[in-house]
């Protein structure tokens, strides 16, 4: 390298510093080239030039085309950059613990989980070791943006019953299992409150001008019953226009397989998410009797899987119903057909649901014998300690 004087180390400092971008690269590598063999080491050294902006400097030197900078990708990267599948992991595991805003005032989710026990999770059961993951405040951030929020959960504590733990740990097991099986098919199932025909406010608001009655006169109403499958975000729903019976019930799980089992050709088991009421318990004798008869006839297995007394809302179909109730609110449902209509076109999580119309009328009081029903029990299996919470009908043909 030639030698240089002081007066020029300081000419070409103070030149560097007044140039910017291409022009400041491109003097920088001139200098280098002057300087001649290990003449880049001594700038780097001494005049502290950077070894990429040299490097840079010399490719636009020889090209004659400027590199353009792009400032706008630099600063701190998003953590899902690094970790593509974070968002997902924290989803699969928060959705099983959080539940709906049971007024239906909001679509919000309420969970029960601290970003601390969801960062704590994220280690035990997705792999992921300390050093790579977020802070919790990160954690915390992007629940938020998921839309879960923990706040409000305390305004709508449920009661507890002494299973309600187990009954969760074993919910928690069942959805695990049903994520990586494949032969498995996840179903949530629940009946919405009957829905009132007629000129009257439901609250909300609408753009147009809606003139109601001052007093809720009404002769005919309708109940929504749906069948959400979580692991695919598509929802059924069937409207009856007498009540929700057993058989009501079983009837539409009926007509959803037989409409649908050609897109599952490898699920043999269905695994269904109930909340424990009077028409689907464990415990009705027709709707055990329908469900046997179902497992007899389709050759397929069923699970059922209860959510504890004063726990619905976190049944995944819950957070339909509130969707569905924002989406009609300030609407003049006068026909049943209007009731249809917009239980089209609504849309859940960008999906909108199947919709038919169950024109059967539904008896009430159907229940069988005790010794038929005997013979019903040793057709299944419940799970000892939860017998009412969970319930095996296996395939035996």
């Amino acid at each position: 390298m030639r030698e240089i004087t002081k007066a020029e180390e300081e000419l070409y400092k103070e030149t560097a510093k007044v140039l910017k971008g291409t022009a400041r690269r491109v003097f920088m590598a001139r200098v280098v080239k002057t300087l001649g063999y290990g003449g880049q080491y001594y700038v780097e050294k001494e005049f502290k030039w950077n070894h990429e902006t040299i490097k840079k400097g010399k490719q636009e030197l020889e090209t004659g085309e400027a590199i353009v900078d792009n400032f706008s990708a630099r600063g701190i990267k998003r953590i899902e950059e690094k970790l593509p599948n974070l968002l997902n992991d924290i989803k699969s595991i928060v959705d099983g613990e959080s539940q709906t805003d049971p007024t239906f005032k909001t679509t919000e989710l309420f969970t029960r989980l601290t970003s601390k026990e969801v960062r704590n999770q994220l280690i035990d059961q997705k792999g992921y070791s300390d050093e790579e993951l977020p802070t919790e405040e990160t954690i915390r951030k992007r629940l938020n943006e998921l839309g879960y929020s923990l706040k409000k959960v305390t305004k709508v504590r449920p009661k507890k019953i002494p299973e309600t733990d187990d009954i969760f740990k074993n919910l928690k097991k069942t959805h695990n299992d049903s994520k990586d099986d494949e032969t498995i098919l996840r179903i949530s199932m629940d009946a919405k409150d009957k829905v009132r025909i007629g000129e009257f406010s439901r609250g909300g608001s609408s753009r147009a001008e809606t003139k109601a009655l001052d007093h809720d006169f009404y002769d005919e109403t309708i109940t929504p019953l749906g069948l959400f499958l979580p692991d695919y975000n598509e929802t059924y729903l069937y409207m009856n226009q007498t009540f929700t019976s057993s058989d009501f019930i079983v009837d539409c799980l009926e007509d959803f397989w037989e409409t649908n089992k050609y897109k599952f050709p490898k699920v043999t088991k269905l695994l269904l998410n109930f909340d424990n009421g009077g028409e689907n318990s464990s415990r009705r004798t027709q709707f055990m009797k329908r469900i046997v008869d179902f497992v007899e006839s389709e050759k397929i297995e069923i699970e059922l899987a209860y959510y504890p007394p004063y726990h619905s809302k976190y049944n995944p179909i819950e957070r339909v119903w509130g969707v569905l109730e924002k989406h009609w609110n300030g609407t003049l449902l006068d026909s049943v057909s209007k009731v249809i209509g917009f239980a089209k076109s609504m849309t859940y999580n960008g999906i909108p649901p199947i919709v038919k119309l169950v024109e059967k009328v539904y008896k009430t009081g159907v229940k069988l014998t005790q010794s038929e029903m005997h013979e019903i029990e040793k057709k299944i299996i419940r799970l000892v300690g939860l017998e009412k919470w969970s319930v095996k009908v296996p395939c035996l043909g």
